[in-house]
This record gives C-alpha cells, sequence and structure tokens, in this order.
C-alpha cells in the first residue's frame, strides 16, 4: 500500500461526520455533546457549566444552541482539516509554477513583491491601503 492510500484510509478512519454533530446538536446539545465529539472541549466544559446555572445561564446556552445550528459545518470542517495536517504532516512550500526565467523577470517579481510588502493596492499603482 502506498503513502497515500494509507493516509486516505487513516483520514476515512478519524474524520468527523457532520450529521453526527447534528444528531449530537439535536438530542444531547444543551450537554455540549456536539463540542466534544468536534474536538473543542473548552467550549464543551463551557456549556455543561452554563447548565448548572438557572435562568440565566440556561438562557446563555439556548442562544449558543441556536448559533451551533449555523456553526456546526464550519466546525467540523476546521477539525477534518487538523486532523489532514497531521496525518500529512508539515506542509513544504509548493514549488512555483512560473519561475521567472529572465533577469527581467525576476526583476519584475521583486518589484511586485516589494510592491506588495509596501501595502500598494492592485487598484491603482498610488493608492496605498489605509494603515488600520
Amino acid at each position: 500500500m502506498d503513502e497515500s492510500t494509507h493516509q486516505q484510509l487513516v483520514f476515512e478512519a478519524n474524520r468527523k461526520s457532520v450529521s453526527a454533530a447534528y444528531l449530537l446538536w439535536f438530542f444531547i446539545g444543551f450537554l455540549g455533546a456536539h463540542r466534544f465529539y468536534a474536538g473543542r472541549k473548552g467550549s464543551g466544559f463551557a456549556q455543561l457549566a452554563l447548565l448548572l446555572i438557572p435562568f440565566l445561564g440556561w438562557a446563555i446556552l439556548a442562544g449558543w444552541w441556536i448559533a451551533d445550528l449555523f456553526l456546526i459545518p464550519g466546525i467540523i470542517r476546521e477539525e477534518n482539516m487538523k486532523t489532514i495536517e497531521e496525518i500529512a504532516g508539515p506542509r513544504r512550500p509548493a514549488e512555483r509554477l512560473d519561475k521567472p526565467q529572465s533577469p527581467a523577470d525576476r526583476k519584475r517579481a521583486e518589484m511586485l513583491e516589494d510592491l506588495r510588502q509596501t501595502g500598494y493596492s492592485r487598484q491603482g499603482f498610488g493608492s496605498r491601503r489605509p494603515d488600520y
């Protein structure tokens, strides 16, 4: 088995499911189960703690529970991306396919990089991005 196939199998064995997270959210979301499933232990414990505070905690937890309805896909996507990065190891910078060929191309690439670093935008040569 080659390395790529092995990595795919490891990912499939460890990936998180959005539908499983929604089932946990719907049935026992007030306990933070979907957050624990997604690897968010800190916010899972926070939801458990809010459950212990009558009325105010429950109101906050209800709002958080509704917000999680929309947040779950992104949370699961992030967790799956972390799994991919753990499996694949640290990323190496990709080789640029459009390497400058001539000295003029290299100079142009250097000038463009200098402009990007100094804050000039693509819209206009003389316009500067505001420094906030």
